[in-house]
């Protein structure tokens, strides 16, 4: 009888124990399907290789930096209804849209300098020469009416007066800067790549208010904000570290893909995206300020490192090309890249 009784209660545990498996199992795998994937195919071409991409959504229009010069995609037809030359470089990165002023502000990495673009007409009317050397990332505050250049070479930020196209000030950032993000509340966060950290400085005064560490991120590359919950997210290779704005803690570090270069967040969704070479787009859901669920990966294609969300359809525009085989390691480039192939550019657009 005793022994019966064992064998019910063990049976019993055993049920219950396997029940408990299962459901746990489930709910490792409980984070719905995003419904994202590759809906669109934009064979754009054109000369050059490949930097940021900006999505305008009120004139559906995508800005892609290609070197010598900036495609202007409409993001309906995708075709292309613009090129903007880059001013005396080969290395024009990224585009700050000031739609209030009807300005656009272009970082040219090798001439240090930047070029106002008319939104309107597309054309160059203006080029700021910087002290600032090798101008990467961009960005324009419409609190302040300022715009922000991020240096690599010089390790600092020159902020530029929108209005007048004059330069008004230099933030020392004691490394090499990579994307910034706005809080809305006149306060610039910018990735430090060497230093493995995110600093802080106010837009207005220009005065640095902290800097803290991003363990277990290293070299961290895109950030994006949610400005609601003051959240920051910074992608680095294989990891999208969640940091608190306000304390500069970070609380969360789910996992995503390889050599990401691009990030962003849905606030209406809550999704976190990160477009990584190795050919995908991660995707992370925000449960809560401080807890995310990862949902899975979008494959993409090669090369697809850089990103743009538009808020308003909430669809994920990323970039790429076809690619021939590395050259050969040499003592000057001993890990040669593969080559994109010319003519073989295109957008992809991502969307549920």
């Amino acid at each position: 009888m005793l022994r019966q009784r064992f064998s019910g209660l063990f049976f019993l545990a055993c049920v219950l124990s396997c029940s408990s498996l299962l459901l746990s199992a489930a709910g490792a795998y409980a984070a719905p399907d995003s419904g994202y994937k590759v809906v669109r195919r934009m064979p754009v071409g054109g000369d050059g290789g490949w930097d940021y991409l900006k999505v305008d959504p009120d004139a559906h229009r995508i800005y892609v930096s290609r070197g010598m010069h900036m495609m202007v995609v409409d993001e309906v037809s995708g075709k292309i209804i613009g090129d903007i030359p880059a001013s005396n470089t080969k290395n024009m990165h990224g585009i700050a849209l000031a739609t209030d002023l009807g300005r656009g502000f272009t970082s040219n990495g090798d001439a240090n300098t930047v070029t106002i673009v008319d939104l309107k007409t597309l054309k160059p009317t203006s080029v700021i020469p910087i002290q600032g050397k090798d101008p990467d990332s961009i960005i324009y505050d419409p609190m302040t009416k300022r715009v922000f250049t991020f240096n690599g070479k010089s390790k600092d930020s020159t902020v530029i007066d929108a209005t007048t196209g004059k330069v008004v000030g230099t933030v020392a950032l004691g490394g090499k800067p990579e994307e910034p993000a706005l809080d809305g509340k006149g306060n610039v966060f910018v990735n430090i790549e060497d230093k493995s950290t995110i600093t802080e400085f106010d837009a207005k005064t220009l005065a640095v208010k902290g800097s803290w560490p991003l363990a277990p991120c290293e070299e961290p590359s895109a950030l994006a904000m949610d400005t609601a919950h003051r959240r920051l997210f910074v992608a680095c290779d294989k990891v999208m570290v969640v940091v608190n704005a306000d304390t500069g803690k970070v609380v969360a570090s789910p996992p995503i893909g390889g050599d990401p270069d691009g990030n962003g967040f849905d606030p209406t969704t809550g999704l976190l995206f990160a477009s990584c070479r190795e050919g995908l787009v991660s995707v992370i859901h925000q449960d809560s300020p401080d807890k995310y669920s990862v949902v899975g990966n979008v494959t993409t294609q090669f090369g697809t490192r850089t990103m743009a969300l538009d808020p308003k359809t909430h669809h994920v525009f990323t970039v790429t090309a076809d690619f021939k085989a590395a050259a050969p390691p040499t003592a000057d480039n001993p890990r040669p890249r593969p080559q994109p192939i010319a003519g073989s550019f295109v957008i992809l657009e991502l969307a549920q």
